[in-house]
């Protein structure tokens, strides 16, 4: 189980034109156990999203058990990127293929002012937003619907449909998170829904305009996506499979 403050990164799949945290596992593994390593990741989170815990695998000739490679990787990887926990797992487990239910968190700073403490891991509002109308918007995301339109353009995904079971819209001083709990989330869902939750906490758009914005099954229905720095990947869970983790 991985996490990673992920600010300095091209996100967590491996690119041509920057470093990433699979590249980073992939280098750090092969080096140290001395044969070609090759991670597979439950999210590819994007450049800037931050993970609490994203399930990576790896095959590996190693006689290392399983629980051992927490503290060896941890002594090994830079200090943005830490593992939380490992163990041996079924050889037909694939973390992205796997049934899955996952929680993002978006975390929005809504002040006057940016706190600089909390600047790379929170999104910075100071137009005042209406938690009301923004709770009562997200009810209507709840359930399972064609998320067309909460989807970036150029997806690769085959299907538009996804189920979320739970939004929270929550607030604490001038914290403010949003909470997202489904069966899985298209390229950017999570982000586009901060963002559109956010104008209409901001009054640019109705509170009850998500029925129409699922409707439309067009990006152009929906709200803006909101900056990568506010969003983290909290938990994953494999109700197929149990993981002492």
């Amino acid at each position: 189980m991985t996490a990673y403050d992920g600010t300095s990164y091209c996100g967590f799949q491996i690119q041509n034109n920057g470093i990433t945290i699979q590249g980073i596992l992939n280098e750090t593994l092969s080096e140290w156990l001395c044969e070609e390593i090759k991670t597979a990741g439950a999210s590819r989170t994007d450049a800037g999203v931050h993970s609490r815990c994203n399930v990576v695998v790896f095959d590996t000739g190693s006689k290392i058990p399983g629980e051992k490679y927490a503290f060896g990787l941890n002594a090994r990887l830079p200090e943005d990127i830490r593992i939380r926990y490992s163990c041996e797992v079924p050889l037909d487990f694939n973390p992205r293929a796997a049934k899955t239910v996952k929680t993002y968190c978006y975390r929005i700073q809504n002040g006057p002012f940016q706190d600089p403490i909390i600047r790379n891991n929170h999104y910075f509002c100071h137009w005042k937003l209406d938690i009301d109308r923004m709770r009562a918007a997200a009810k209507d995301l709840v359930g399972t619907h064609d998320f067309e339109s909460f989807a970036a353009v150029g997806r690769s995904s085959p299907t538009t449909i996804r189920t979320i079971y739970d939004i929270k819209v929550e607030k604490e001083g001038e914290i403010l998170t949003i909470t997202v709990t489904g069966d899985g989330f298209l390229y950017n869902m999570v982000r586009i829904i901060a963002g559109t939750l956010m104008e209409i906490g901001k009054g640019n758009l109705p509170a009850d305009a998500v029925p129409d914005m699922l409707k439309a099954k067009n990006r152009d229905a929906s709200g803006p996506t909101a900056p990568a720095c506010g969003l983290t990947l909290e938990r994953i869970e494999y109700p197929d499979y149990e993981f002492d983790y």
